[in-house]
């Protein structure tokens, strides 16, 4: 008998498919049976990935698109179609913070570059809700579905330095349940909205942030570990079972929530 947190003949595409958490993600649908598109703007990485994967005995296809460019998600869902015939299943996991949408202890908090901060804030609200729409569309033309969206903790406790990728986070919890709902109100169960939040896992992002060169953890990082229970950084492949869960049937009365995978990090006063 199959299992219900199966994703065997599932289409499922994910966004920053070419970034390290998005890795795991594809290789954790890929695991779970399912197909998988893999969405970013570096070309050779989403073809060596999808290359190794159909290599080993999956089924992987690259989607070369910018998530901010609905005419480039357009051409992938039509590729996606072509190919398949159907679409399941959409992870938002683009997204991130960049350097202008930093602020440092000793800049003016009155003259913060809001530019960045506002170009921070779209790529992770917009980057989330363009592809739904976009996608969304063709998983209501297969009938059935889940979307996954990526939160953070950022999007529940203030986080220094980073107000744009802050705002960003916390406009997606809000568009997570609102859309959800909407879903709901449209298609009753048969499509799905819920968010993923990662507590602090090292990208390359966040690597020189968190981390020193020569081993050891800046201060930054520091206070992540001593603000989460477990006392350590999170392994991207930790992100998969609640991935999975989320986008199988195992999950079907499950919409509008919000699962924190961040050894406890959402939970803990600090005292």
């Amino acid at each position: 008998m199959e299992s219900k947190y199966s994703l065997k003949g599932k289409v499922i595409i994910v966004t920053g498919g070419t970034g390290i958490l998005g890795n795991s993600f594809v290789n954790g649908i890929v695991e779970a049976g399912g197909i998988v598109g893999i969405l970013g703007r570096n070309e050779k990485v989403a073809h060596e990935r999808a290359e190794a994967i159909n290599k080993n005995g999956g089924k992987a296809i690259s989607l070369i698109a910018d998530v901010l460019n609905e005419k480039e998600l357009v051409a992938a869902k039509e590729q996606v179609w072509d190919n398949f015939g159907r679409l399941d299943g959409l992870v938002n996991a683009a997204g991130g913070n960049m350097p202008q949408g930093v602020l440092q202890p000793e800049e003016d908090i009155f003259k913060m570059n809001l530019g960045g901060m506002k170009e921070v804030m779209e790529v992770n609200l917009w980057g989330t809700l363009l592809p739904t729409q976009v996608f969304g569309e063709a998983i209501a033309k297969t009938g059935k579905g889940s979307i996954v969206n990526i939160s953070s903790m950022n999007s529940k406790r203030a986080v220094t330095k980073v107000l744009g990728y802050n705002i960003g986070k916390a406009a997606v919890d809000c568009y997570n349940q609102w859309f959800a709902v909407e879903l709901a109100n449209r298609y009753g169960d048969a499509i799905r909205m819920n968010a993923l939040a990662p507590g602090f896992f090292l990208t390359e992002q966040n690597r020189n942030l968190l981390t020193k060169p020569e081993g050891g953890y800046t201060p930054r990082g520091e206070a992540v570990i001593r603000n989460t229970p477990f006392k350590r950084f999170g392994n991207p492949d930790e992100l998969i079972g609640a991935l999975v869960w989320l986008l199988s049937d195992a999950s079907a009365f499950v919409t509008g929530s919000m699962i924190c995978v961040d050894g406890g990090f959402s939970i803990f006063s600090g005292v």
